[in-house]
């Protein structure tokens, strides 16, 4: 089983305590052995997979530094590819490839069987298989030197904080803090640490699990054609706070931790709800995986380099992989395609890069609205479990089809609307996570005291794994 949040609460400082205790390069075995045993309470069975990827990428890397030949570089990168990218197709598209063929030769009137095999996923192996695998990228492109330490090295890959779910950090940026000494963090980043903590517990358990019902009964009501319209209407806009709250509360919670450990994790979310148009909403949601896919995807595919055709197509390829990186299903793939529709739109709208880096205005408000709109249209496909329950979820809102209606979940999906709202306003106006720090210490007492109130009365239900742990 993966570490709910009491057991990580007993895990995190346990590790601080002998962290802070040790030199520097037992501080790196410390973080690798607690990061092995943070992935093996899973299934220690697939800790071998994350090992394995570990030393194949950092052989390549060494290999890549001594090698002059050019065709042996690209030997060396396509080996890592292949391993890399064939160790992630299996384990998570299989079982899909697998039924799609099924399902597809069924059309044709044959009915072979099912396999009894089953693929099990291994938790966060998207994650850490884009993270070993651009270090090797950037390594065969000379953007940075190959490590010549395997601790330092295997510590990156498994840093534990941001393991399973990200942020998908850089080698550029994570390898010279595992590499390098740290000092102890001074009050400031003690506070801000625990206070980036706080809130993704908020957000994670205070609002993505308090919601997590309302969002299974609306779409199993419309599963079953019973469900209200406004109850489905209210399920898409609860779902749009459960997985962003969720996601980006576990960001919150890995950048806090890091951040006692004297390592500093990029910033993953920037309120991407606040965003004017769909291109804004992908600089600022996952923006670990928007800028890996833009690097090592969309500009390697020509990027906006040869006329507007197809730059518009390699945006929608992009999108479309994006998609399927997400999960081993079509309603995935349909949500990728859809985005990349998007964002084609935006660029044939000049909306691109319309109001980039400005702040907010009042009048941004129709525009933020209409983005969120089709943020949440999008989102109803990534969450059904089918094309065809998809499409049943929108029809029912369209036809305004009749149901049992309960006023509750639409009650607390604006009470959750509201708190994550006001933190993300407040981040935006300030420019930081940690805001709270800023307020005056009267004000900072009634907030840590609503939050922990908050994070008590709903910690009371069955745990809700974080919704990336499947990605």
């Amino acid at each position: 089983m993966t570490f709910n949040s009491l057991q990580y609460a007993v895990f995190l400082p346990v590790v601080l305590v002998l962290y802070w205790a040790v030199r520097h390069r037992a501080q790196n075995a410390l973080l690798l052995v607690a990061s092995y045993l943070f992935y093996g309470a899973w299934d220690w069975r697939f800790l071998g997979l994350l090992v394995f990827s570990s030393v194949v990428d950092f052989s390549i890397g060494r290999s890549l530094g001594r090698a002059e030949r050019e065709s042996r570089r690209h030997s060396l990168l396509v080996t890592s590819l292949v391993v890399n990218l064939g160790v992630l197709g299996f384990f998570k598209y299989f079982n899909f490839f697998v039924d799609s063929a099924v399902d597809l030769l069924g059309t044709v009137g044959l009915e072979p069987a099912t396999p009894a095999i089953r693929v099990l996923l291994p938790v966060g192996i998207s994650f850490y298989t884009f993270q070993s695998l651009s270090y090797t990228i950037d390594v065969y492109r000379r953007r940075i030197e190959p490590t010549s330490s395997l601790l330092d090295f295997c510590t990156f890959v498994a840093f534990f904080p941001q393991l399973v779910a990200g942020p998908i950090e850089r080698a550029s940026h994570l390898l010279p803090e595992i590499r390098n000494s740290r000092r102890r963090p001074d009050s400031f980043q003690l506070r801000s640490g625990c206070v980036l903590i706080l809130i993704g517990l908020v957000k994670k358990v205070a609002i993505a699990d308090a919601l997590a019902p309302s969002v299974n009964t609306a779409f199993r009501s419309a599963e079953a054609g019973t469900g209200h319209w406004l109850t489905l209407l209210v399920g898409a806009y609860a779902f749009a706070l459960q997985i962003y709250c969720d996601f980006s509360g576990y960001s919150d919670i890995a950048r806090g931790s890091s951040r006692l450990l004297g390592i500093e994790l990029m910033r993953n979310f920037e309120q991407p709800y606040l965003s004017r148009s769909i291109t804004e909403f992908w600089r600022r949601w996952h923006i670990s995986l928007s800028s890996w896919l833009r690097d090592y995807l969309y500009i390697p595919l020509g990027g906006n380099r040869r006329g507007a055709r197809r730059t518009s197509i390699n945006l929608f390829l992009t999108m479309l992989l994006g998609g399927l990186w997400h999960g081993a299903a079509w309603t995935f793939v349909a949500w990728g395609a859809l985005h990349g529709l998007y964002l084609g739109l935006d660029r044939v709208t000049g909306r691109e890069s319309a109001d980039a880096g400005r702040p907010l205005r009042t009048s941004d408000v129709p525009a933020i609205l209409v983005t969120f709109h089709l943020v949440c249209l999008a989102w109803i496909l990534f969450r059904a479990d089918s094309i065809e329950g998809a499409w049943r979820y929108l029809g029912g809102i369209i036809t305004m089809t009749g149901g049992a209606l309960s006023l509750g979940p639409m009650v607390l999906t604006v009470i959750g609307g509201l708190a994550a709202l006001g933190i993300d306003l407040l981040q935006r106006r300030t420019g930081h996570h940690d805001a709270l720090l800023r307020w005056p210490e009267w004000q900072r007492g009634l907030a840590y005291g609503a939050a922990v109130t908050a994070i008590v009365l709903f910690s009371g239900g069955s745990p809700v794994p974080f919704i990336y742990f499947q990605f």
